[in-house]
């Protein structure tokens, strides 16, 4: 088959032709891949930034967003059968530890992540396990959704644990309304009757915000800060999200957020310096967020098939992975960039 891989760190990468994958265990779920999102993580993997952390042998197939149809199972898989239209859960997770028995997976002590530190889905078909591929509903195409299963996990995930603590009347703060941000938005939406208010540089991806549910939407002009104080009388909002975490987002971000509140990191890059003073004499919180569960999925997967969570796509054939990583990387892609083999 064909895939897109790594040959070298800082250089471009390779189409070439690999073996299919093949069944070796009970539970091995074969997809071929209907779409595989472009994630800027694919740029900073090229760029060897993750070389040491997902200790991965060169070459590789990149790709961690994946959806598509089952094209051959396992003998002992029975929760999905061949031609079934599926997304996968990032994570190929083993069941058994303690934060899989918890329902935490994205925490599995024996899992790999294919596209990061095993052969993922910038190829025609992946190897996964029946643990991570989860139904797709008819009305939802693979492609359309492909960039849900990492980038749309990640902002549910981080959206979801905020809903379930914002009561109405609160007010949350949203920085960056981008292609994390957008579908942050619309969960947000979704699960919360939360006042939303979303900072972005760019005009165009306000006017987005708004039409996806965002009561006010502030351009980050170095006034932003003071604006979310107008709005919040003087107190600053309940929750921060900061979709953005590098270029002035925390600073912005702290400056938004009222005393004991949460600042939910989901962007990073940047660095958070804040006085122990500030976070024992406010009580604010700071809290992590790390793709999200197979049940984040799962869920982000029902809203979608009621139309409440939707992507703008823009599609390229596999072949032309390098267009794609290009105008990435330019900021010329408006919604996400997917790949069709």
């Amino acid at each position: 088959m064909k895939a897109v891989q790594v040959i070298e760190y800082d250089e471009p990468p390779v189409f070439v032709d690999v073996p299919d994958p093949q069944i070796t265990r009970p539970l091995d779920v074969i997809v071929k891949i209907g779409g595989a999102g472009v994630c800027r993580t694919d740029l900073h993997i090229l760029e060897g930034q993750w070389k040491e952390r997902s200790g991965v042998a060169l070459p590789y197939t990149i790709g961690h967003e994946n959806a598509g149809w089952v094209a051959e199972v396992g003998q002992a898989v029975t929760n999905v059968k061949v031609g079934d239209p599926v997304i996968l859960h990032p994570l190929v997770t083993c069941g058994l530890c303690r934060a899989c028995r918890a329902g935490d997976d994205v925490h599995c002590m024996n899992s790999t992540f294919p596209g990061i530190d095993t052969d993922g889905g910038y190829a025609e078909y992946l190897k996964t396990t029946a643990r991570s591929v989860v139904p797709l509903d008819p009305s939802l195409e693979p492609a359309s959704v492909a960039a849900l299963a990492d980038a749309g996990l990640t902002a549910y995930h981080a959206v979801a644990k905020a809903a379930r603590v914002l009561r109405p009347g609160d007010k949350a703060v949203v920085i960056g309304a981008g292609g994390l941000g957008h579908i942050g938005i619309q969960v947000l939406r979704a699960l919360s009757p939360v006042e939303m208010i979303v900072i972005d540089r760019s005009p165009e991806a306000l006017a987005l915000a708004k039409e996806l549910g965002a009561d006010h939407t502030l351009v980050a002009d170095g006034s932003e800060a003071d604006r979310v104080r107008d709005l919040t009388a003087g107190h600053g909002a309940e929750a921060v999200l900061d979709f953005v975490g590098e270029g002035g987002a925390v600073e912005t971000g702290m400056a938004c957020l009222r005393r004991n509140g949460n600042y939910y990191v989901i962007g990073y890059g940047g660095h958070l310096h804040v006085p122990t003073i500030e976070v024992i004499s406010t009580e604010i919180n700071f809290i992590g967020n790390l793709v999200g569960s197979y049940n984040d999925l799962s869920e982000l997967m029902v809203l979608a098939a009621q139309g409440k969570v939707s992507l703008h796509t823009q599609r390229y054939p596999l072949a032309s992975f390098q267009d794609a990583l290009a105008d990435l990387a330019a900021g010329a892609v408006r919604g996400r960039a997917i790949l069709i083999p």
